[in-house]
Formats: C-alpha cells, sequence, structure tokens
C-alpha cells in the first residue's frame, strides 16, 4: 500500500509509548493492562512538520533505498510469506519492522543514548494444521546498537530480531518463547514499483502519499520452529517497502490489503481503502505482476473486492470479513481468497488481523497475505 497497512496505525503509537512506558509492551500481551486507542483518530493526527512529505515521484537508488529515510516520519520492512514442510505442514509468517521519526532533526545531546528514531518489530506465526496463531511484539530505541537500519550492506534490526543481506540473499531470525524461524530469501523477480512509478497516493490530500516498492516472489527455505518441533520449511514470501510522512485522509477508516503469489508464476497486490460511510476510496489500487516481471497497474475502477464470509474473535469482539470474492474483469479474473485459519489476530499494542490465505477458482491456484484494520477500535 502504500499499503498503508497497519503501519501509520503502529507508528502513530510510538512517541507516547515510549515516553509513557515501553517497558510494559515487552511483556506477553496476557499480561500487561490492553491499551485503549482510537485508531481512526491515531490515523488523522498530523504531527508532521518539519518532515518531507511524498508530493512526486522520485528516482529510486538501489541497494540505497533498502535503507533508512530518515528525513520522513514513518517507514516499514514487511516480510510475509507461507511455507511448508516436506511432510505437508503449512505455516504463515509474518515479520515487521517499523521506524518512527520523533523530530525532524537529531537532537544535540552528549549522551550515546540520545535519539529521535525509534523501532518497533512484529512477529507472528500461523501454525496451519494446530489452528494456532502466535504474534509478539518489540521495541528498541535507534542508538548504541539496540535496533537500527543500514543500506550498505543492508540490515534492520530489534534487538535479536533481524534481517540482513549476505550476497544475493536475505536472512530472517526472530524468536519468542517457543517460537522462531531462521529463513533465506532469494529474489526471483526484479523490484516492482507500486503505484505511479512508486509514488502510492493515499487520500486526495495532496503529500497524503508514500514511496513504495516490492520483491514479490522470494524464494524461501529455512527452519520454523514451534512448541519444541523443528521443521525444515521452503515456500514463496512477500517483501514490501514503504516510507512516507502521511495517515488516512478524515473520510477513511481503513484498509483491506492483500498480497497474492500465483502457482502460475503470477504475483497481485491489491489495497482497498474503506470509507466511513461505506464503500471504496478512489485511491485504492493495485498491480498485478506478470512472470517475466512486468507490471499491470489497476486502478480502483478496475477491480471488485466482495466478502463471502465474516468472523467474530474471541477475544475483542470484532467482526473482520474472512473470505472474499475477487473480481478484475478486464484481465478476465475471477477467483477466491479464503483464511488458511480464521483466527490470526493479533493482539498487540494495537490489534488488527493479518493472516495467511489461499488461492483458488477461475483456473488459478495460490497462497499470499492478508491484512485488516480499522473495523474496531484496539482493545
Amino acid at each position: 500500500m502504500v499499503k498503508i497497512k497497519l503501519r501509520f496505525l503502529i507508528l502513530f503509537f510510538l512517541l507516547a509509548s515510549v515516553l509513557g512506558g515501553a517497558w510494559i509492551l515487552m511483556k506477553r500481551p496476557e499480561q500487561r493492562a490492553a491499551p485503549k486507542l482510537d485508531v481512526a483518530r491515531m490515523l488523522s493526527e498530523d504531527g508532521a512538520e518539519g518532515f518531507e512529505r511524498a508530493y512526486e515521484k522520485r528516482p529510486f537508488v538501489f541497494p540505497e533505498d533498502f535503507g533508512p529515510h530518515p528525513e520522513f516520519q514513518t517507514e516499514w520492512w514487511y516480510y510475509t510469506g507461507n511455507v511448508t514442510s516436506p511432510s505437508g505442514r503449512r505455516f504463515g509468517y509474518q515479520l515487521t519492522f517499523f521506524r518512527r521519526g520523533l523530530s525532524p532533526e537529531n537532537p544535540d545531546r552528549e549522551s550515546k543514548w540520545g535519539t529521535n528514531q525509534v523501532y518497533f518489530a512484529h512477529f507472528a506465526l500461523s501454525d496451519i494444521r494446530e489452528e494456532e496463531f502466535h504474534s509478539y511484539e518489540r521495541w528498541g530505541r535507534g542508538s548504541m546498537g539496540l535496533a537500527g537500519a543500514a543500506a550498505g550492506p543492508f540490515k534492520v534490526w530489534v534487538g535479536e530480531w533481524s534481517v540482513k543481506k549476505t550476497g544475493d540473499l536475505y536472512e530472517l531470525a526472530a524468536n519468542a518463547e517457543s517460537v522462531s524461524i531462521d529463513l533465506k530469501l532469494n529474489p526471483l523477480k526484479p523490484v516492482v514499483l507500486q503505484g505511479d512509478e512508486g509514488l502510492s497516493q493515499k487520500s486526495k490530500e495532496p503529500g497524503n502519499a508514500s514511496y513504495y516498492f516490492s520483491q514479490t516472489r522470494l524464494e524461501t527455505s529455512g527452519t520454523v520452529s514451534v512448541e519444541g518441533g523443528e521443521y525444515e520449511v521452503r515456500g514463496l514470501s512477500w517483501l514490501d517497502r514503504e516510507w512516507s510522512t502521511s495517515a488516512l485522509g478524515p473520510e477513511q477508516e481503513g484498509w483491506d490489503w492483500f498480497s497474492l503469489q500465483f502457482d502460475d508464476g503470477r504475483e497481485l497486490m491489491l489495497y482497498r481503502l474503506r470509507l466511513k460511510g461505506g464503500g471504496m476510496d478512489a485511491s485504492s489500487s493495485g498491480t498485478l505482476v506478470s512472470e517475466d516481471g512486468s507490471v499491470v497497474p489497476l486502478s480502483a475502477d478496475e477491480f471488485e473486492i466482495e466478502v463471502l464470509d465474516r468472523w467474530k474473535s474471541p477475544d475483542t469482539g470484532i467482526v473482520y470479513p474472512s473470505g472474499w470474492l475477487i473480481k478484475i474483469p478486464g484481465l478476465g479474473m475471477e477467483f477466491a481468497v479464503t483464511p488458511y485459519q480464521a483466527g490470526q489476530e493479533l493482539l498487540l499494542s494495537f490489534v488488527y488481523w493479518e493472516g495467511a490465505v489461499g488461492v483458488s477458482g477461475g483456473g488459478l491456484e495460490g497462497s499470499g497475505y492478508v491484512e485488516l484494520t480499522g473495523y474496531g477500535d484496539s482493545l
């Protein structure tokens, strides 16, 4: 989205959380008091004076643009994937890193602890066979090596959770309690510039946009550990990379975001920005990536997303969509998207649904990830 993603949602909370006691958030979800945050209000706040905004197209430079952009207020590195063991045991995973600038300029402080950058990460694992979902979060200040990002060589980390590039491979590592991943990702296609040559508009307001690129087919191998068992796995992953100084528009309440990988070698990214009065914002868009890496941009009037089912969370009472029919008439595509398990709700500082899904119908098969925000306030 940009996938606008939960990303805005989380990052508007960073400053208040860090200054107000981020140590609380290091506890397990069941050990800490539930936060009470209004998503729409948080996403509509400004507080961005002095930061640059995404007003126009820019050239992308690699590998530099994998590194941080502190002149913008927020950015993220968003990895999701579906992997399977030789015995057929399926897992979905999410490992995401967020940076939030607390001020446009670095503080003039003698202390090595001084910084105006805060980093935040989510790690989640869907154990499809057992219908279990595990989610965790970590925070770190961007100083003293506790958390950060660098372009050469590429690395982003919060504590021991990290993504780094070694040669042509990306190495992902995260662990929490009895769950861990140790994965290597090999890009099979060139970088995809989302939106208008990498400029992704999120609402009609000027500057309410992000710079956004993806790696849509990352060959994945490594190990997943859960509940005492270790599994060799293989599959596909997806990276979304964005930076911006923007928020939801006052007329928007949330978004549905899809990253889908088809067995025929194509990929599809769609995001639907939902309006408070119902319907889809005209800034919604998507991209179909062909087998050879070429792209077909999709505007809001070129696709339809119909909800087929719903799921009510037993923990929050929030009702989420839980199955969709996607139609792209101009490309002759019509297929269903179904969660591999309904319960993939992250109960962290913000509550949202993000999970592994399967694709079927219309001669298409595949898998991917869906993210849903704005269906209910945080706990």
